[in-house]
C-alpha cells in the first residue's frame, strides 16, 4: 500500500503540474497548459502526492454559476489502474457542489470512464457556458472530436464533502 496525500494544490505545485498534463498531451489526450496560468489557477486543482511528488490532478474549473468543468484529470502511469481518477472525479464532484454549481460536465475523447462516473454524454450545445468561454477560440471550434459529458448534482447530492480544505490520506495499492 502506498499512501496518497488528496489536497488542494498551491502555486508551488505549478511546475509538478505543468511536467504531468505535459505528460499526459504527448499522449493526445489533453490540451495544452501554460505554466503561468496554472501558477494563478493552481487553488481550484485537487492533486494528490506521494511524499511531496504529485502524481495526479484535477481542476474543477468554473464556466458560470451554475456550471463547472472536471479539466485536466491525469494520473501519473505509475498510479494508473488503482481508481485514483475516480477518487479525484468523486472530491471535484463533491467541491463542486458544496461551491452550488448545478452541473459538473467533462470534455473527452474517451466517454467510457466519465460515463462510469454518472456523466452522460449530451450535444456539445448543452454547455453553452463551454462553447462561449472556451470552444468558439479553438481551431478545433465545429470539428471537435470530444465528447460533452453532464453530471447534474443534484442527483448526487449523497457526495457531499464536509471538509474540502483538508488533506486527506487515501491508500491504494500499486503494483
Amino acid at each position: 500500500m502506498t499512501d496518497l496525500v488528496m489536497r488542494t494544490a498551491t502555486a508551488a505545485d505549478a511546475e509538478a503540474l505543468h511536467a504531468l498534463i505535459s505528460a499526459h498531451q504527448n499522449e493526445g489526450h489533453l490540451l495544452p497548459r501554460q505554466l503561468d496560468e496554472l501558477r494563478r489557477r493552481a487553488d481550484r486543482f485537487v492533486v494528490c502526492d506521494v511524499a511531496g511528488e504529485v502524481k495526479a490532478c484535477a481542476e474543477l474549473a468554473p464556466l458560470s454559476s451554475r456550471v463547472a468543468e472536471v479539466r485536466s484529470l491525469v494520473v501519473a502511469s505509475d498510479f494508473r489502474r488503482v481508481g485514483l481518477a475516480a477518487r479525484l472525479v468523486g472530491e471535484v464532484r463533491a467541491r463542486a457542489e458544496a461551491a452550488g454549481f448545478e452541473s459538473l460536465t467533462a470534455f473527452t475523447h474517451d466517454p467510457r470512464f466519465f460515463v462510469r462516473q454518472n456523466f452522460s454524454i449530451v450535444p456539445h450545445v448543452s454547455v453553452p457556458e463551454k462553447i462561449a468561454k472556451d470552444c468558439v477560440g479553438c481551431p478545433l471550434f465545429r470539428k471537435c472530436e470530444q465528447y460533452a459529458m453532464v453530471l447534474p448534482l443534484a442527483a448526487v447530492a449523497r457526495y457531499r464533502a464536509t471538509k474540502i480544505a483538508e488533506p486527506r490520506r487515501v491508500a491504494v495499492a500499486v503494483a
